[in-house]
């Protein structure tokens, strides 16, 4: 029996169940597919309906080398989940309306043959999904001091860091602070890229955050194709100087 907070985060339509792909959604849809017999693609970026009802499920593969198209022909229901925030939010609907059926739940059915051996309170991080402010260090910055320098930039402005596949592979960040079809896709109110190129990996899990500024001294860098704000310049003049303008506007606040 699902919980009504459950229910707001699945959406049935005919044959198909698509869950976000939040901590709830990974987590009720595998449950809900086991029990109906049917299979589940996870961390889809893309959906598409055809006229018979199959559900197309778009999503990166082997590491985010390829985009594969999944198609389920002979199962139902077609369950998927989404990944967090690739898509916008469904508009609120005014004056909802439906009926709630209260469904007996005996003792035996809440019987479980799991035993928790121990427990302990994790500290909640907020992730880079629900950040409004985050700073990109791409492969143009060339060690660990210079992350620090983009890291005092993220800080300024209250926001985190993040980092592109390339300088997770050479170990200046963890995955779960990576960008792109192989991390995390992201939509913040401000976006700040220092040296990366502008890969379609990095840029189709970023292009719907509301202002993106780019700084790379190549004009020709790929990222100025999705960039609002293009800085032509030395990332280690242009950095710098924004975190100090930062600093001198919230000291004058």
């Amino acid at each position: 029996m699902l919980s009504f907070y459950q229910m707001a985060n699945l959406r049935i339509i005919s044959s198909c169940s698509v869950a976000y792909g939040d901590a709830l959604g990974r987590s009720l849809a595998p449950r809900l597919s086991t029990r109906f017999h049917t299979g589940l693609t996870a961390d889809c970026t893309t959906l598409d309906i055809r006229s018979n009802t199959d559900m197309i499920q778009i999503r990166p593969a082997f590491g985010g080398n390829i985009m594969a198209q999944i198609g389920i022909t002979k199962s139902r229901p077609q369950f998927a989940t989404v990944r967090y925030k690739v898509m916008d939010k469904a508009e609120k609907i005014k004056n909802p309306h439906g009926q709630v059926v209260v469904c007996p739940v005996n003792e035996k059915m809440a019987d479980s043959r799991i035993k928790i051996l121990s427990s302990r309170v994790i500290d909640k991080v907020k992730s880079l999904e629900e950040e409004d402010v985050l700073v990109v260090a791409g492969r143009g910055v060339r060690n660990e001091k210079d992350v620090e320098m983009c890291r005092e930039l993220a800080d300024a402005l209250g926001g985190q860091l993040a980092f592109t596949r390339p300088m997770v592979e050479n170990g200046f960040g963890d995955v779960a602070h990576q960008i792109g079809l192989s991390g995390r896709t992201v939509r913040p109110k401000l976006i700040i890229t220092c040296g990366v190129s502008g890969a379609i990996q990095f840029t189709s899990c970023m292009t719907g955050s509301d202002c993106i500024v780019a700084i790379n001294n190549d004009p020709e860098a790929q990222i100025f194709n999705v960039a609002h704000y293009c800085i032509v310049d030395d990332l280690y003049k242009v950095v710098p100087y924004l975190t100090e303008l930062v600093k001198e506007q919230k000291g004058d606040e």
